[in-house]
């Protein structure tokens, strides 16, 4: 598994982009990971490690969001110059499956092929809805109606 150490400075994308603070990554940097630039990583700055992903720069270079926890935690502002460590994620999901996920989707056979149809990406979006929502039952029928719009 392939480790990168470089320095990048914390910048601010224009508001047309989202207005976010991030960290590039230049062009060659995902070539050693087996997805690509698809990879999801986790990026480790001031001791602090999270899971990321890559994203377009538009110049063929890529980024790193930066949101406001991320900042607090690693102690950093725009315009500072961190030295981060990159890392392929052994999760390639980037996030731990819901038990209640896991338990629906080994009960339900049409669940299961239908999320295992999933990309990536989908699968991390319906994680992301579950994790807002604290109600069990609205779980089952998130997942339901998920999978039935996502297919």
């Amino acid at each position: 598994m392939a480790t990168v150490r470089l320095t990048a400075t914390i910048s601010l994308l224009p508001p047309r982009q989202g207005g976010y603070h991030y960290l590039r990554v230049e062009r060659h940097i995902p070539e050693q990971w087996p997805k690509k630039n698809k990879t999801r990583l986790q990026c480790t700055i001031n001791g602090y490690t999270f899971p990321c992903g890559l994203n377009h720069l538009g110049d063929g270079d890529y980024f790193i969001i930066l949101g406001k926890e991320k900042m607090k935690h690693t102690k950093t502002d725009l315009g500072d110059t961190v030295q981060l460590t990159l890392v392929e994620d052994p999760n390639p999901l980037g996030v731990e499956e819901p038990e209640l996920l896991q338990v629906y989707l080994d009960q339900d056979p049409w669940a299961k092929k239908k999320y295992n149809q999933l990309t990536d990406g989908k699968k991390r979006a319906l994680i992301f809805s579950l994790q807002k929502t604290k109600n069990m039952d609205l779980h089952v029928q998130k997942i339901r109606t998920f999978l039935q719009q996502n297919n």
